[in-house]
């Protein structure tokens, strides 16, 4: 009896671990539980932890309540503005509501997919070139729109869409590139004009200032040459006044010949200035010799003057005219 009993009790401990082995399940955080109880969904969803499920009758799916990340195939074709390009794009979403993902989609990551590549080529054909490349946020905002709208029907929302990479012909890059050098050059000549003006500025009021000062000059000239002079391969060319090589070669050559301009010390001659003395108050006695002899000088003048204009006296009378010599007249006979 006893033996009997020791049977009937390991047999149904056999069975209830082989019906808790069956309708044992598992659901982890990250992970919604839905029952099919002879294929009619159960409204109560099974949180996370254990739970029991009937076995035979009842059937378990679990969704994932995670975000995937889905990458979306390059997509081809024509901007707005008639350039073809090749864009593709990655779409991050995640199930909010389990029952309508399960339920209301046959595989919603399939159809997100779908949607996420139709929805691109839709913005391709919208937008522009310039827009693709420089205003993308824009575009993504557009284009998580339009997945969303549908998504939301299937249970689940989109969280994130990004466009990774705007594929452009090689004809398209090169003219880019053209575009982009030639607008570049043109600021390059834009900064460089102001830089010009800029500089001439400084430079006339440096000028106005060393104009006041002519020791200035002679410094700036000095820096310039210790700035040339810095360099080891260089060959130096400095201004030099003409009067330093002439006095220079008057040390060396005594009789080298003066410059009508020049003394003998090889500095300028003076000019004398001639109004100097008649300005200056002279004494009685040189003053009454100056008159005289501007006197005496101009009675000089005076009579060689009438001696040029009247003709010169004759000393001799002139002599008579020689008289004529008749025709000799010649007789009828002669021969």
């Amino acid at each position: 009896m006893l033996e009997e009993l020791l049977t009937v009790g390991l047999t149904a401990a056999t069975a209830g671990a082989v019906y808790v082995a069956a309708a044992a399940r598992v659901v982890k955080q990250y992970e919604r539980g839905l029952v099919f109880r002879l294929g009619r969904l159960k409204e109560h969803i099974r949180p996370p932890g254990f739970t029991m499920i009937v076995p035979a009758i009842d059937r378990m799916v679990k969704v994932n309540l995670q975000i995937v990340t889905l990458p979306v195939p390059a997509q081809e074709g024509i901007t707005r503005d008639n350039v073809t390009v090749r864009v593709d794009a990655v779409v991050y979403f995640k199930v909010v509501d389990p029952a309508s993902a399960i339920v209301r989609v046959e595989d919603y990551r399939f159809a997100v997919a779908q949607m996420a590549q139709t929805s691109l080529r839709s913005i391709i054909g919208k937008s522009e070139l310039d827009d693709l490349l420089s205003n993308r946020e824009k575009l993504n905002q557009g284009l998580e729109l339009m997945i969303d709208s549908p998504a939301l029907e299937w249970g689940v929302t989109i969280d994130r869409v990004e466009i990774k990479d705007v594929s452009l012909p090689e004809t398209m890059k090169r003219s880019m590139a053209r575009q982009a050098e030639a607008n570049r050059e043109r600021r390059a000549r834009v900064i460089n004009a102001d830089a010009e003006l800029q500089a001439s500025k400084k430079l006339a009021e440096a000028a106005h200032q060393m104009s006041r000062e002519p020791a200035a000059l002679q410094l700036r000239l000095l820096q310039t040459v210790v700035a040339v002079a810095a360099e080891k391969n260089s060959t130096l060319v400095l201004p030099f006044p003409v009067e330093l090589l002439r006095f220079l070669e008057r040390s060396h050559n005594p009789d080298y010949p003066l410059s009508p301009d020049e003394d003998e010390d090889g500095a300028p001659a003076e000019v004398p200035d001639l109004a100097e003395p008649l300005l200056e108050a002279p004494d009685a006695p040189e003053a009454a010799k100056l008159e005289e002899g501007l006197k005496v000088e101009g009675d000089l003048e005076l009579e060689q003057a009438l001696d040029a204009e009247q003709p010169p006296a004759p000393d001799e009378p002139p002599a008579p005219p020689a008289p004529e010599e008749p025709p000799n007249p010649r007789a009828p006979g002669d021969t």
